[in-house]
This record gives structure tokens, C-alpha cells and sequence, in this order.
């Protein structure tokens, strides 16, 4: 199966299983274009990360990890590669300085955002786990 483009593979693959918490924190780095959202590693030091680690240190089944919180969600959360994922693959390439990339997923986190203001109180109580 051919990959999909960075931003449909984070639509499709990764947000549908980012957490509330994940989705906030994420929205906010890359809002600000945060030096603690690196690329090139799924972590430096501690509380410096990439996309998927800071998704996974903000989802109740990865938050207990560190270092390999990103590569652990990616691979047993969202079921994803992360040696052949097309999001990893372009981040990596230029993270939060790809001014193009940056934006465009943050555009996808705010509408993200949207969908899931639109849930049911009960339903949205139901899918929040606290870490």
C-alpha cells in the first residue's frame, strides 16, 4: 500500500487516537512554534520531544514512558511504523521551521479540535482517561 502524505496520514492515522490532552498540548507547540517540539529524535532531553512523544506523554497509556513514549504510542496506539511513517519522514525533514508542514498540521489539530467540541458532554467524559 503506497504511504499517504504527511498531513492525510495525520488526519487519518494519528489524530484518531490522540487524546484530548495530546491534541491540546500539540496544538499549543506547534501554535507557538515551540523549541521544545523537536525533530530528527523522538526525544533530547526530557521535556523536549517530537509529534508522537509529545502525544504520548499526554495519553493515559504512554504517559508513564520517556524516551520511548513517542515510538511506543506510534507502533501500539496508533499502529503505525514509525521507521516508514510519511509524517515522521517529513518532520524529521524540517519540523517546527517547515513553515508549510507546521501549518498545515495545525490547521488539521484545530479542526480536530472542532469535531470533538461538537461530541456529547457524556460521550466526550467517556474518552478522556486522566494520566
Amino acid at each position: 500500500m503506497p504511504s499517504l502524505d504527511p498531513i492525510s496520514e495525520f488526519r487519518t492515522a494519528w489524530l484518531p487516537h490522540v487524546s484530548d490532552e495530546g491534541l491540546a498540548r500539540i496544538t499549543e507547540l506547534l501554535d507557538r512554534a515551540s523549541p521544545l517540539l523537536i525533530h530528527g529524535a523522538f526525544t533530547k532531553a526530557i521535556p523536549m520531544g517530537c509529534l508522537a512523544t509529545h502525544i504520548a506523554w499526554n495519553d493515559c497509556r504512554t504517559c508513564h514512558l520517556e524516551h520511548e513514549a513517542g515510538v511506543m504510542w506510534l507502533s501500539k496506539v496508533a499502529s503505525l511504523n514509525p521507521a516508514t511513517s510519511s509524517l515522521v519522514q517529513a518532520w524529521d525533514e524540517g519540523g517546527v521551521s517547515n513553515f508549510a508542514l507546521r501549518s498545515a498540521l495545525l490547521a488539521e489539530c484545530w479542526a480536530e479540535r472542532d469535531h470533538r467540541n461538537g461530541i456529547t458532554t457524556r460521550e466526550s467524559e467517556e474518552q478522556t482517561c486522566p494520566c
